[in-house]
């Protein structure tokens, strides 16, 4: 192999590394915009909140508390009705 074909080969490396890198990177990000979205959305509880957990909407994972102060147990299904910064406030599905 000649330089030329060695540094071009490094840099594919190099460069297919990095790509993969940034995908990695990209997929586990939760949407930067648009928590305003998840006003109304089902969710599913996946610590308890007392009142404050963490609750499953749309296969990603948010910080939530419950609006009226109530502790909700893990499995139970509660909605979306507020949200400040990255916590969102839950309230029990009837």
């Amino acid at each position: 192999m000649t330089n030329w074909q060695i540094v071009l080969a490094a840099a594919l490396i190099i460069g297919l590394a990095l790509a993969l890198i940034v995908v990695a990177m990209s997929r586990h990000k939760k949407g930067g915009v648009g928590e305003l979205n998840l006003l109304g959305a089902v969710a599913l509880v996946q610590t308890s909140l007392a009142p404050e957990g963490s609750v499953m909407v749309r296969g990603e994972l948010w910080r939530a508390r419950s609006r009226a102060g109530l502790n909700i147990e893990r499995g139970r299904e509660v909605r979306v009705v507020g949200a400040s910064q990255h916590l969102l406030e839950v309230e029990p599905v009837t």
